[in-house]
């Protein structure tokens, strides 16, 4: 079964402001979330942050951007990112 995976509305705002190479990175994310499921060890830097919170880098170097996503609902299998950009800013 697909997730479905979408952008918090804070998220969709801020991401049209990043980077193109982080949006294509981000996007391709949110792909393979929505096909193989939230926990995504194949990331650089992943880890679960709690119960139902993940991180990744979608791109090390300076800045590094990450991106942090949270599992909504696991009956309908809801995923939303609701957070992508520097590392400074991350909310953890």
């Amino acid at each position: 079964m697909v997730w479905q995976v979408r952008l918090s509305r804070k998220m969709e705002k801020k991401s049209k402001a990043l980077p193109q190479v982080v949006q294509e990175l981000l996007f391709q994310l949110m792909r393979e979330i929505a096909l193989l499921g939230p926990v995504r060890g194949n990331w650089p830097n992943y880890s679960k942050l709690g119960i139902s919170q993940h991180h990744c880098h979608i791109k090390k170097g300076k800045p590094c951007y990450v991106a942090v996503w949270e599992e909504k609902d696991k009956q309908i299998r809801l995923v939303e990112v609701i957070y992508a950009g520097t590392h400074e800013k991350a909310p953890y």
